[in-house]
This record gives C-alpha cells, sequence and structure tokens, in this order.
C-alpha cells in the first residue's frame, strides 16, 4: 500500500461509454440563480437505487453542474461544476468533491476535515536504491533475490522448476488499480492488455494509451510485475506468471485517487470480466480517517456500491491494509446491498480506510522476510484477511519497474501476491469461480500465523491463530494455489485424451 513515509498514491471509477459522453449544462430557465466559482470542479454524486440517466443528467444540471459521467447499476453520477453551491443544491450527504476539499485544505480552509493522516493519498511505500536499466542487454535471472515467492511457496525461484503453461491463464485478467504500468518492460509486455486497459483519473474511462500508461510513478509497474512478470528466466517472476494484466490508472499526477477514479476503475473491471482487480491504493479525501470528516459518507457509498457490483459481477476485490499501522474498523455495506440500510453509524466509531475496510475486499497485512507483520501495516479484526510479503528496510521486495528494477516496501507489495493467487485458482475452474469461492480457497489454504507474544500479551493482537487482527487467516499459499491450478490443468488433459 502506498504508505506514510512514502510517495503520494491513490484509487479509481469507470462507466459505458456511451453514458460517459461529457454535456455541458443548459441553464436556460434558471441560469440567473447560477453563481460561477474561479474554476469547474469534479464531483461524485450518489443517487436513489432506479435513478435513469436521465433522471440524474436533470437533476445536475438543476443543481448548476454537467454530467460528465453515470454509472447507472450503481446510481453513481461524475460532474463537474464551478457553482459553489452545488453540493448544497444536491445535498452534501450524496455530493463531494475530493479535488475540491484538496484545494481548500491546501489553502488552510476549515471544512470539517480531520484525520490522523496528512491529506495526501498514500504513495508508492518505501523504495530503496534504483536498479534500473533494461537497455538490449540481455537481463540476469534474478528470481533468487525473490525471497518473497520463496516465503508464499511460490516455486517460481526454484532452479530445477518447471515453466507453468502460460497459455493457461492467457484467459485471465487481473485489473491493476493503481499509477499506470509500462507495458514496454520485457517482463510485462506479453501480459498488458492495451485492449482491457483504461485510465480512469477523471472518472470516466479514457482507452488512450497516454491514459493508462505509468507517469511520474513507478508504484504500479511494481505492483504489476509481482502479479504477473514473465517465467521467462530472466528478470523476475510473479507470482502467476501468464495472466493477462489490465492497467487501469486511477491515481493522478499528485499521487491521489478521487472517489470518482475508484469507482471508475472497479466498475471498468466488472464490466470486463476481470477475475481479480488489485488495489494497492487508498481513496480520498483523507485516506485513513479516525473521525468523522465531510465527503466519508459519500466516499464511502460510492466506492462500497461500485465494489459490491464487482463482485456481483465475478471480479474479487483485493486491497491493501495500508502503510499507517492503525487497528482498523470495517465499513458497513452499501445501500444497495440487499436492498438494505449502510448502517452508516460505524463511519464514527473506528478508524477507517476505503477500500481497505470495505466488506467485499480480500484485504492483505505485511509481513517482513522473517514473517513478522511490519509495524506500518494496518490491522484490524474483521478487517484483515490474509498476511503476505510487504519487506522492511533493507528487506524490500524486488520488482519490476520503468526501465527496469526496484525493490520496494509497504502493504502495496503484500496485495499483489495474493491477487496473483487468486488469479491461479481462478484458473482452476472450468466455468470459472466466483468471487466468494475464490476467498473461501484463499482463507483455506492459507499457512494460519499466531499472533506475536507481545503483541498479544498487551492486546494489540487478538484472535485465535487461524484468525486474528495482525494476519487473518495467515500467509497466502501461493503454492497451493500452483498446485490446485497444476492438478485442474492434468484433469483437463486427461479429459481430453478419452
Amino acid at each position: 500500500m502506498l504508505g506514510r513515509r512514502s510517495l503520494p498514491l491513490a484509487c479509481a471509477a469507470l462507466a459505458v461509454a456511451a453514458q460517459l459522453t461529457a454535456t455541458t449544462p443548459a441553464h436556460a430557465a434558471h441560469s440567473e440563480t447560477c453563481h460561477t466559482d474561479s474554476r469547474a470542479w469534479r464531483y461524485v454524486v450518489v443517487f436513489a437505487p432506479g435513478t435513469s440517466d436521465s433522471e440524474a443528467r436533470h437533476a445536475v444540471d438543476t443543481a448548476c453542474g454537467a454530467l460528465t459521467g453515470y454509472f447507472p447499476e450503481i446510481a453513481v453520477a461524475v460532474a463537474t461544476s464551478s457553482d459553489p453551491d452545488f453540493d448544497t443544491a444536491l445535498g452534501p450527504d450524496r455530493t463531494f468533491s475530493a479535488q475540491r476539499a484538496r484545494h481548500l485544505r491546501a489553502w488552510g480552509s476549515t471544512t470539517g476535515a480531520t484525520s490522523r493522516r496528512t491529506p495526501r493519498q498514500e504513495g508508492a511505500a518505501t523504495a530503496a536504491t534504483g536498479e534500473t536499466g533494461h537497455d538490449g542487454v540481455r537481463t540476469p535471472d534474478r528470481t533468487g533475490e525473490q525471497w518473497n515467492l520463496h516465503m508464499t511457496g511460490a516455486p517460481g525461484v526454484d532452479a530445477d522448476r518447471t515453466h507453468p503453461a502460460q497459455a493457461d491463464l492467457a484467459d485471465v485478467t487481473v485489473g491493476v488499480l493503481d499509477s499506470g504500468i509500462d507495458a514496454t518492460h520485457p517482463d510485462l509486455a506479453e501480459a498488458v492488455d492495451p485492449a482491457a486497459s483504461a485510465g480512469c483519473v477523471r472518472g470516466v474511462p479514457d482507452r488512450r494509451r497516454s491514459a493508462w500508461s505509468a507517469r511520474r510513478s513507478a508504484h504500479g509497474t511494481h505492483v504489476a510485475g509481482l502479479v504477473g512478470a514473465a517465467d521467462d528466466g530472466r528478470g523476475i517472476t510473479g507470482t502467476a506468471p501468464g495472466v493477462r494484466l489490465a492497467s487501469l490508472r486511477v491515481v493522478d499526477d499528485d499521487g491521489y485517487v478521487t472517489p470518482e477514479a475508484a469507482v471508475c476503475g472497479y466498475m471498468w473491471a466488472a464490466r470486463r470480466s476481470m477475475a481479480v482487480a488489485n488495489s494497492s491504493v487508498t481513496v480520498a479525501p483523507s485516506g485513513v480517517s479516525c473521525a468523522a470528516s465531510r465527503g466519508s459518507r459519500v466516499v464511502h457509498e460510492a466506492v462500497a456500491r461500485a465494489v459490491e457490483f464487482a463482485e456481483r459481477s465475478g471480479t474479487l476485490t483485493v486491497a491493501a491494509a495500508t502503510n499507517d499501522g492503525f487497528e482498523l474498523g470495517p465499513l458497513p455495506h452499501s445501500e444497495l446491498h440487499h436492498g438494505g440500510s449502510a448502517g452508516n453509524g460505524d463511519l464514527t466509531r473506528n478508524c477507517v480506510a476505503v477500500p481497505a475496510g470495505l466488506r467485499n475486499t480480500v484485504t492483505v497485512a505485511a509481513v517482513d522476510h522473517r514473517g513478522t507483520k511490519t509495524d506500518y501495516s494496518s490491522y484490524g479484526r474483521n478487517v484483515i484477511d490474509l498476511a503476505a510479503p510487504g519487506g522492511s528496510s533493507g528487506h524490500c521486495v524486488l520488482s519490476t519497474v520503468p526501465g527496469g528494477y526496484d525493490r520496494m516496501c509497504g502493504t502495496s507489495m503484500a496485495a499483489p501476491h495474493v491477487a496473483g493467487a487468486a488469479a491461479l485458482l481462478a484458473a482452476s475452474g472450468s466455468d470459472g469461480r466466483s468471487p466468494d469461492t475464490l476467498r473461501r480457497m484463499l482463507h483455506r489454504q492459507a499457512r494460519p500465523i499466531a499472533c506475536p507474544g507481545a503483541a498479544h500479551e498487551d492486546g494489540a493482537c487478538t484472535g485465535p491463530r487461524e484468525d486474528n487482527t495482525f494476519h487473518g487467516s495467515g500467509m497466502v499459499d501461493a503454492g497451493a494455489a500452483h498446485a490446485t491450478h497444476a492438478v485442474h490443468r492434468l484433469l483437463v488433459r486427461l479429459g481430453e485424451q478419452h
């Protein structure tokens, strides 16, 4: 996860192209009531379930805004307005501009936001010294440096390894909601699918290569390598080599992920039938928040709806636990969940993070090279599902970056190990596997890790070995996922022979 000691980062959202075209509102009937601020801000707007495109457009227009995108399945809109009263007109409990809130904070305005973090989003975990340079010289095999693969049981680090049949994973796509991927990197060039990739920074999908490629941050390329770098005897190897990768850029150039960007990313992944969506990011406005803040309910509701829709559509969401070292509380379901109430009271009682605290995510804590939870990794009962290698100072995790390789530490690095294992399990079902099935398999295959003695004594880590606040069900077992995949391949071959 992008963290407190690191470069800034963030998260995003999507919709149908025909329904996401920008439009200029016609204020003929109420032009005299609209006011113009110094600039137009982008807003996410949460409507009542069942609101149609035309109804949403009319409401936004009446409030002196322009509808730029709408996701009718979850009744969430993206809009722009230069009228300072736009959110008041639509209702502050369903309208929020992370852009505007960031601007007001930067200029010292008191907006009611209270957080135990700076307002910048979590950045590219801690990076070690650079090791860049794929300049045409054959890259040596560096899998021996990947202690993280040893720890998860992935077979890619063994000298006598047999290369997995990468074509068996060609129908499985992992969406990487992050800062963009360098698709020219030799370890990733065959994995990244341009047709499945999109930029979501503005809350609507942009298919241009420049919109989803890596820009200022190496974070997304690093995460992508941990999921699916090729097992070709050169460079590094990912947890699930051969899987398809979709670059879903949700982090803006300042390192933030707005709620509309996250929604766009999850909706794009769901609409494209991606098996897994990896989210090594935290959504604005305030990273991990330990007090109610303006906009927090809107952010939670909008992103929760998108993640729940992804789940219903067959996409499993994997999230990093954040690098704040806080005890997180679980977030309620959205108002759309089974037609029930969101129960937003939970937002005021715990430190919360989106998407890490959402009910439908598989949230991953980070351990160091000894298998101990890192001091930066957040934790929490009913929040943490699994643990995976995130590294610590002097022992960060090696992966791809634009131009070569580098080491980074963070829960951002832990999550893609789980996303890769989930992709392997998804490929092991002839008819695909539901997110709930993948979640149960990941939990069942995990290797339990007990609470450390001191943490257990002082109450920081609670719960049994098989389900505690630090590690959830335990260390993700990529080796077991590979074995499941190998058995599936064998059964398919035997079936083809008869």
